[in-house]
């Protein structure tokens, strides 16, 4: 009996190429990805202050900018994961990303080092400044465009690509394997951010902007090296195309056979399914979905081997099966959006830069280093949740994981609001001490208000955070196949991109309205004078529309979510069990 694709495939690359592969190759990939994460999320906290001083753009301009910046990166995450999956293969799709990614920074360096390719700085008065011209432009956005290209082709493929080094079906503790380097790869995400917010930021602010900027490059000179000293020891998987285009290819194919009736009774064979398939009909579920794996013709659509003779006419139930998914999880996805935007309040580190930050007479805190607070909640309350919530919740609830999901995510909502409101009331307090002793026009001035302040705010946010995306996942994982796993990923990191287009969206307009008139805009530069905590409030009452809205999401699917039939795979009830590992959030 002659060997599947798969199978060929696996036994070239670990019978034929056993110097290949295996755990000597992902300390490799695993430092790519670290000086990846330092180089590019160091430059992100600061990025704002050097836009508006070296550029001479006003807060909320260089806010949108930002934000579109994010947003690209995050949704070239997509693309890239694509791009790879499809056509060019992840060693490929790195190596691009991770060049991109250094003559992305080299550009952004030099834009530091030469001012002749930035604008001339303002007048004393603030009032004489000249606009950067198109060309200075086109050289500072030509270098966001290139790290995001670097950014979108990295990140979703450098984990994979180890799991493609360790996968070794011969092995018995194959499994035990991955999850330890799992558990490596995401610790070494986790340090890298923190490298990148705490270290890097404290270089661009003792050391100035081109010693700032230039260590990322360094990183990056680091990264390209050792991915390409490793190469000749990777297993370098061919592509084999990707989910997203199942997705697309399903959409197509129920439009092209939208003239028949799918009310009608088909019998099993009409169906078309993948060999050794468990899934024999599709669910009543999005039942116009179903024409897509109808067989209308079998002389005209199915090879003499049995396979589609047009995957983009005819698809296989389990196709049609995760298109569902798709679309029973988006709503329930939409509800974290609000969340993430919240996340994102423009102007918040000229805030911290007007409040004492230091921790003893000669160590003073980076204002960028503050979203660390965010990261330590959120692990620790991951920590804390797992060992000593959860075990005791469950006595009680008799659920596994202490709480549902749907229970997690309520309150992460919920903890969202009152992150929201207290910044909002931590702004007014800020800004009535600032007018109060006489700096309403000194926006530079220091008040003698402790940066403590904010640490509530940031730290119930790192909280919300933690309890809500987990319990996303976790109600993704209940409804997908284990081998969608990373679809959740993608689906969160799609969050992130639209989250990062709403809040520009937001900030554009707040500012475009209140500006109106020649009124100060609630978002100036200058926030004693401006409203910030007047946008606080706006984000408070929009995250309380967006805990209503959960609620009429969660009513109707959580009714739908314990009908019986938690998921349309058959397959998924058994590996539920094993699915809870956390993948990225």
């Amino acid at each position: 009996m002659g060997n599947s694709p798969e199978e060929e495939e696996f036994l070239l690359n670990h019978s034929q190429n056993s110097t290949k592969g295996g755990v000597k190759t992902i300390p490799f990939i695993i430092v790519n990805e670290s000086c990846e994460r330092v180089a590019s999320f160091g430059l992100q906290p600061n990025m704002i202050l050097y836009i508006t001083k070296f550029y001479n753009m006003d807060a909320a301009r260089a806010s949108v900018l930002l934000n579109l910046w994010s947003a690209l990166s995050n949704g070239l995450s997509i693309f890239g994961a694509f791009i790879s999956d499809s056509y060019i293969g992840r060693f490929r799709a790195i190596a691009i990303g991770t060049i991109s990614s250094l003559i992305g920074m080299i550009v952004l360096w030099l834009t530091a080092i030469f001012p002749q390719i930035r604008p001339l700085p303002c007048g004393q008065d603030q009032l004489d400044c000249n606009a950067a011209t198109a060309a200075q432009l086109a050289v500072i956005l030509s270098s966001f465009g290139l790290i995001s290209i670097g950014a979108g082709f990295v990140r979703p493929c450098s984990i994979a690509l180890g799991a493609d080094q360790l996968e070794n079906k011969e092995n018995p503790d194959n499994e035990r394997l991955m999850d330890t380097y799992f558990n490596w790869f995401y610790a070494s995400v986790g340090i890298s951010i923190s490298v990148a917010i705490t270290v890097i930021v404290y270089i661009q602010d003792h050391f100035g902007w081109q010693v700032g900027f230039g260590v990322p490059v360094l990183l990056m000179v680091l990264s390209v090296s050792v991915y390409l000293i490793g190469s000749p020891l990777y297993i370098k998987a061919k592509p084999k195309g990707s989910l997203f285009t199942g997705l697309f290819q399903v959409s197509v194919a129920a439009f092209r056979k939208r003239h028949i009736n799918v009310q009608l009774n088909y019998s099993d064979d009409c169906y078309y399914k993948a060999p050794e398939s468990k899934q024999l009909k599709p669910s009543i579920d999005f039942r116009c979905l179903n024409r897509a794996c109808i067989i209308e013709d079998p002389h005209m659509e199915l090879k003499p081997d049995g396979k589609a003779s047009d995957p983009w006419s005819l698809c296989f139930v389990e196709q049609v099966e995760i298109m569902k998914c798709f679309l029973r999880v988006l709503p329930m996805w939409s509800t974290c959006i609000m969340l993430l935007v919240s996340f994102g309040q423009p102007l918040s580190i000229y805030q911290l830069l007007t409040v004492d930050r230091h921790i003893t007479r000669q160590f003073e805190i980076p204002a960028g280093s503050f979203g660390m607070i965010i990261v330590l909640s959120l692990t620790i309350w991951i920590a804390f949740y797992d060992r000593a919530l959860v075990p005791f919740l469950s006595r009680y609830t008799g659920l596994p994981t202490g709480i549902s999901p749907f229970s997690r995510m309520g309150i992460g909502l919920f903890l969202d609001i009152v992150a929201t409101a207290l910044s909002a009331i931590t702004e007014t307090i800020r800004r009535n001490k600032a007018i109060n002793a006489g700096f309403e026009d000194d926006p530079n001035a220091v008040l003698n208000m402790s940066s403590m302040w904010f640490v509530p705010q940031l730290a119930l946010y790192g909280v919300a955070e933690a309890l809500n995306v987990v319990g996303l996942i976790e109600f993704m994982y209940s409804l997908f196949p284990k081998t969608m796993s990373s679809f959740a990923a993608a689906l969160y990191t799609s969050g992130l991109a639209l989250a990062s287009l709403i809040n520009s969206l937001l900030v554009s307009m707040v500012d475009s309205i209140t500006s109106a008139g020649g009124k100060t805009s609630w978002l100036a530069t200058n926030i004693n004078r401006g409203h910030l905590d007047y946008y606080c409030w706006l984000m408070t009452f929009l995250c309380v529309i967006n805990f209503l809205y959960f609620l009429a999401i969660c009513r109707f699917t959580d009714q739908h979510h314990h009908d019986g039939r938690s998921s349309l795979f058959p397959e998924v009830e058994e590996e539920h069990s094993e699915n809870r590992r956390f993948h990225g959030a």
